[in-house]
């Protein structure tokens, strides 16, 4: 079958590849340890699932307006404002059906055919696919384990032309956990007003950040709410992966554009979930932080006991739930060394490459899951290197 140059390149994410693989071998009757899934381990938590019943129960299953819910909306732009320091507008607010649909739908509405995007590498799989839909053209921007993982701001400023139309941020980062220090936000935001280019800002990790650190939003910074879009979601910060509910904060005219194709593709989100969007946001924020904390423990377990592996190092992630390991000492291609421990180890991690070609010699290994299986995991991984070297 012929099909269009627009959607030729598209690949499935490296995740569900090995998620798919790792329950074959659960179908076979193998016990595996999942650590290559950008999932939290806990469930719902519990007020926000109650809403979102009582919400079915009365009868909030009806369609909304494709912006999504104004309660939602008013409740977005009043956390959002307060949280960035920034004037959100329930206008400039989107609700969408996950995250997603917010970083694909401003890039169809800004992004000509040869218009040029630059994003990081490694980085989120999606950012080179809606890039590459919209006919523009990628430019990969290294994240250098040197930098903590950071933008390498050097190389925006030669990366950039007369074609740069936006510059894709993620942090803290997927999947390097990396966090980009205020003083490279400054400089982006500097390069962005200067070469007049937009701003989107992956901040979908924005609470999940250690070490007593506070987040920094480019959004934040003089002259840059203008030409920011902010892209948020509950899954990774209240447990609601399945419940597919995202948002974006956006110049108002582009929320309306967006509005435009949402309508014309999904339609809107579901109206109960929007309810329990609310709730979250609303609602007590004790167990976000609870949870926090705990991700910050399986950081640390997983940190050291990655290092105590001979030919492993591994840096020490400063926000979201995954760990970057140096895996090039041990002299195999990560797409070889991520199957090896599939099928040996009985332990599912992903290849760097699932997110760029500058991520050979890493694997990505998330920490949402339980410190017992993380621990379990780590001496599966040392007793099969072990048979390898």
């Amino acid at each position: 079958m012929a099909f269009t140059r627009r959607v030729r390149h598209l690949r499935e994410e490296g995740a569900y590849v090995v998620l798919r693989k790792a329950q074959r071998l659960e179908r076979e009757g193998r016990k595996i340890i999942h650590l290559e899934i950008g999932q939290p381990d806990v469930e719902t938590f519990s007020n926000i699932a109650a809403a979102g019943t009582a919400a079915i129960k009365n009868g909030k299953t009806r369609y909304t307006l494709p912006a999504g819910l104004l309660e939602l909306r008013e409740t977005v732009a009043e956390v959002v404002g307060s949280s960035r320091g920034i004037a959100v507008d329930p206008e400039e607010v989107i609700i969408a059906p996950g995250s997603k649909p917010v970083l694909f739908f401003p890039t169809l509405a800004l992004v000509n055919p040869g218009d040029e995007v630059l994003y990081p590498d490694p980085g989120f799989p999606t950012y080179e696919a809606m890039i590459r839909v919209a006919g523009g053209k990628p430019v990969p921007v290294p994240l250098s384990e040197e930098r903590g993982f950071s933008l390498d701001v050097d190389a925006v400023a030669r990366l950039m032309s007369y074609r740069t139309r936006m510059i894709i941020l993620n942090s803290p980062g997927n999947p390097t956990g990396g966090v980009m220090p205020a003083s490279d936000l400054e400089r982006i935001a500097a390069l962005a007003c200067e070469r007049d280019c937009f701003i989107l800002s992956d901040e979908i990790y924005s609470r999940l950040i250690y070490d007593g650190a506070t987040f920094a939003s480019i959004a934040s910074l003089p002259d840059m709410k203008p030409r920011t879009i902010l892209v948020d979601g509950f899954s990774k910060t209240y447990a609601m992966t399945g419940w597919r509910l995202g948002y974006g904060v956006m110049p108002k005219a582009l929320a309306q554009r967006v509005s435009l194709l949402l309508t014309h593709s999904v339609g809107c989100t579901a109206c109960f979930t929007q309810y329990a969007g609310i709730e979250a946001m609303t609602g007590p924020q004790d167990r976000v932080e609870r949870v926090r904390q705990e991700y910050q423990r399986r950081r640390d377990a997983i940190v050291a006991g990655l290092q105590e592996i001979p030919g492993i190092t591994c840096q020490t992630p400063g926000g979201a739930f995954y760990a970057f390991p140096n895996v090039r000492s041990l002299g195999k291609p990560v797409d070889e060394l991520a199957d090896y421990l599939l099928e040996q180890a009985g332990v599912a991690v992903l290849p760097g490459t699932a997110f760029g070609s500058r991520g050979e010699g890493y694997l990505r290994i998330s920490y949402a899951n339980s410190l017992a299986n993380i621990e379990q995991g780590l001496e599966q991984i040392r007793q099969a290197l072990g048979r390898l070297s």
